[in-house]
């Protein structure tokens, strides 16, 4: 009673903390700047999952190899399996670089799928009720979600390399594994695409659609052989045009045509934009 008798109506004893500046800093002026800062916590923790799986393919490698020196039965389905003739420690590699590619995918469909949280939330309808263009909204996430695409098979490669490297493993040098991962970045970019199509045209299927789709794909290019499909069936999987390096060469054709159709998707989710009012749940 006595300290309510001392204070102001509305005020307190304690100070409030400040709100924050009233003006954004430089990094946040621009729509690119704002979907950075949005998803920048989320690519750092896809950051360190890709250098995990890095530091994994790295480091078993040797202990696949010398297991399988002593069990020629496994080092012989192996080669069944694969039928191109490479040492146990590049397709080892090769398979979790695959696996990084997959990963890749997922993380451009988390970032763009942050479209669809802004404009439930309510976030949206503000942003763009200021002079800016839908496209630039859609484009600004797409980079963040092209970036992140790119940035996990790196991660995954160069640290894969290093730890090969360092043990001495053998296998192929670092600049191969690095280049590797890389290889897998086109057909990654597709899925981020699709799923601002879809997000562009029927926003409330942006999620099922794009995760079903990454799933479909992965079984297709995984298991398409052994479940007997067809191969028109499972050439629709982007991962089926990703190159097996080093174990294979690099695809140049297919590299060119999923990023095509990478850019293809997205210019059409660009033009979709205009064409369809905010929406919420």
């Amino acid at each position: 009673m006595t300290l309510r008798k001392g204070r102001d109506l509305g005020d307190s004893y304690i100070h409030a903390r400040d709100n924050g500046p009233e003006r954004a800093g430089p990094g946040i002026r621009s729509v690119m700047g704002l979907a950075w800062r949005l998803q920048r916590g989320t690519l750092v923790g896809w950051c360190f999952t890709a250098a995990v799986l890095g530091l994994v393919a790295g480091a078993l490698g040797p202990v696949i190899r010398d297991a399988l020196v002593g069990n020629p039965s496994i080092a012989e389905l192996i080669s069944r399996l694969v039928p191109v003739k490479a040492n146990m420690i590049d397709l080892f590699t090769t398979a979790m670089l695959g696996l990084g590619g997959v990963m890749a995918a997922a993380a451009g469909i988390q970032a763009v799928l942050r479209l669809r949280v802004e404009e439930v939330e309510g976030r949206a309808e503000l942003l763009l009720s200021v002079p800016t263009p839908r496209i630039r909204w859609l484009t600004g996430t797409l980079a963040v979600a092209a970036l992140s695409t790119a940035a996990i098979p790196v991660i995954t490669g160069a640290v894969a390399a290093t730890v090969l490297a360092v043990s001495q493993a053998g296998g192929s040098s670092p600049d191969i594994v690095v280049a590797a991962s890389l290889a897998h970045v086109p057909a990654a970019l597709v899925f981020p695409a699709l799923t601002a199509l879809v997000f562009a045209f029927t926003p409330r299927l942006s999620s099922p659609v794009g995760w079903a789709a990454l799933g479909a794909a992965l079984v297709l290019a995984q298991f398409g052989e052994l479940l007997g499909l067809p191969a028109w069936l499972r050439d629709l999987s982007p991962f089926r045009h990703s190159s097996a390096m080093p174990v294979e060469t690099f695809n140049l054709q297919g590299a060119l045509l999923m990023s095509g159709t990478a850019l293809i998707v997205a210019a059409l989710a660009g033009r979709a934009i205009y064409r369809r009012d905010l929406t919420v749940p």
